[in-house]
């Protein structure tokens, strides 16, 4: 397990949820929050950083309750496609699928009998609901809008990412084939085993926390991100200090800077962040 041999001087924390910040439950523990806080308070940025649209980490920032100050002012949506400004309620950062890109997509979606969805800030729409829209509106907390003509309204519309849920053995096969057919036209991943993600070239949150960094005046190596899973890869690499949940990817593990010694579950980011950066 990598650890630090001393304090790190961090100016902003960025945080996954799922299987980081949050527990089994989909809890943020009073450990992480009272670290976080405290973070907060000495004017250390604290971003939560999810594939979550922006509605839906609402409430783990409100569990937070560090809006109001300066630290906490920012977070990064939907894997890095949006970030968000708390004070002035605005959206300060933006990428969008290309329309054709999508249109693509969806056709070889189609063929292997799955189906997409896309997002906008609160609500999730796809051509028709399923059992597994319905887990991803539940996981989310965001409305689920079924759309009569989804093709043409893809074509027209302006969406930061399309996501298609299904069984991890059939979402790896169609993984593949998209990687194949839209190369550096389209970052996809699976950020669960059951959800493949189609997100715009070169985006990711480990570009969003670069970029936010750059427009409050903090260099690249005081940035500090925690992830598990395949959606914080590019924040694990491009952090100047990456770090994996002890419950995260192997390969996650292999590639950051520092391992915690406790996983989400024992509140392990406020174990890491007490004794390595407060």
């Amino acid at each position: 397990m990598k650890l630090p041999d001393g304090h790190l001087p961090v100016k902003l924390i960025a945080l996954d949820l799922d299987d980081t910040l949050l527990d089994r439950n989909a809890q943020i523990s009073d450990e992480n929050v009272n670290a976080l806080r405290r973070a907060a308070s000495l004017g250390i940025h604290v971003v939560l950083c999810s594939g979550r649209a922006e509605d839906a980490i609402l409430p783990f920032v409100r569990r937070m309750d560090i809006a109001g100050l300066e630290a906490g002012r920012y977070l990064i949506a939907i894997n890095g496609c949006s970030i968000f400004d708390l004070h002035s309620r605005t959206q300060i950062y933006c990428r969008n699928v290309d329309p054709d890109i999508l249109c693509s997509a969806e056709e070889e979606v189609e063929k292997v009998g799955l189906k997409s969805e896309v997002y906008s800030p609160d609500t999730i729409y796809y051509r028709e609901a399923t059992k597994w829209t319905k887990l991803d509106v539940d996981l989310c907390g965001l409305k689920g809008v079924a759309v009569e003509d989804y093709d043409s309204f893809l074509k027209k519309g302006k969406f930061p990412k399309m996501l298609i849920p299904g069984e991890p053995e059939q979402l790896l096969g169609l993984q593949e084939k998209l990687k194949a057919k839209f190369g550096s036209k389209a970052v996809i991943f699976t950020s669960k085993p059951y959800f493949l993600e189609i997100l715009p070239p070169n985006c990711g949150k480990g570009e969003a926390i670069n970029w936010l960094a750059g427009h409050i005046g903090i260099s690249k190596d005081q940035t500090m991100g925690f992830g598990d899973s395949m959606n914080d890869e590019s924040m694990i690499r491009l952090c100047g200090y990456g770090v994996a949940m002890k419950n995260g990817l192997d390969y996650i593990k292999d590639i950051a800077s520092f391992v915690t010694e406790k996983d989400n579950n024992e509140s392990g980011v406020a174990d890491f962040i007490e004794k390595y950066v407060l």
